[in-house]
């Protein structure tokens, strides 16, 4: 670990936070899974160059422990443990593990995940019975549609339990068959309360994401690499829809990928800074509406 950027980057987010006032940052998009797994997660970005047409190296590569120790040192006053399966048989395992992460981690939002197979409620009820706070639903590297029907008491579960999903089911940074609006709006035509959060601001369909959190009261979006110098050079934001930001800035929520960014964690909020919302919009993207989405003390 370079010690002079991680102490630049603290210091740039201390005097982010000390400038709006907040105790910290609520970050509800950060990865934390068992070792073997980030590792192939790390692979694949290793060779995203070849399948995308762009580097993507991972400004924090460190052990669990330095990791969290840096969030600390950042001022994230809570986070979580996104995990994803890509095949069936593995969700109940992630869900073990990111059990016992939180109650190892007291500062990371208890996570848990799903896949549509037999059985799948049913360890979804036990995560939710475990004390579950956030659940990850990741449409493209799982390769599902959301609209499966071993799914549908999933989904209506959650809902019920008022539990948030971050969904990752935008088509960035490749598409995939079951990304994009649509397989998301059909879903939510049919659980209208679901508390859905879309990861990466929707990227790149971003106005489309934007149009269901308009019409859905229970929709946010996570700023998740959103914004970004490396984001806007192949997926950027419409100038034109950067109003429809401040009217739903009671529905933005901070996310940032970390630890698989391309670039320092304060980049992020700098991005977020220059899009010239104001401060009170910043304090309730960076804090406010994350506290208040997880009753945070």
């Amino acid at each position: 670990m370079d010690l002079s950027v991680t102490t630049a980057t603290a210091e740039a987010v201390r005097a982010f936070r000390e400038r709006l006032g907040v105790p910290g940052l609520v970050d509800v998009h950060t990865h934390f899974m068992p070792g073997r797994v980030l590792d192939k997660v790390w692979d694949y970005f290793d060779a995203i160059g070849p399948l995308t047409g762009v580097a993507w190296p991972i400004t924090y590569r460190h052990e669990e422990e330095q990791r969290v120790a840096l969030l600390r040192e950042f001022g994230v006053r809570a986070f979580t443990s996104m995990l994803y399966p890509h095949k069936p048989a593995m969700a109940a395992w992630l869900n073990s593990w990111a059990a016992d992460f939180a109650a190892r981690t007291p500062d990371c939002l208890h996570t848990a995940t799903f896949f549509p197979e037999d059985g799948a409620a049913q360890y979804v009820r036990q995560a939710v019975g475990a004390g579950a706070r956030v659940f990850k639903a990741h449409l493209q590297v799982g390769g599902y549609d959301p609209n499966d029907d071993r799914l549908d008491e999933v989904w209506g579960l959650l809902a019920e339990a008022g539990i948030p999903i971050v969904v990752h089911c935008g088509s960035g940074p490749v598409a995939g068959k079951y990304t994009g609006p649509e397989p998301i709006a059909r879903l939510l035509a049919r659980h209208p309360r679901l508390p859905l959060v879309v990861a990466h601001m929707g990227m790149p369909e971003y106005a489309d994401f934007l149009d269901l959190a308009g019409r859905y009261a229970e929709v946010r979006l996570d700023t998740t690499m959103a914004f970004t110098d490396f984001s806007e050079q192949f997926s950027g934001f419409p100038p034109q829809d950067r109003g429809r930001l401040a009217d739903l800035g009671d529905r933005i929520l901070l996310g940032t990928d970390f630890p698989n960014i391309p670039y320092p964690y304060e980049h992020q909020l700098a991005a977020l800074e220059r899009l010239g919302l104001g401060d009170d919009w910043l304090r309730a993207v960076c804090h406010d509406n994350g506290a208040r989405l997880f009753r945070l003390a």
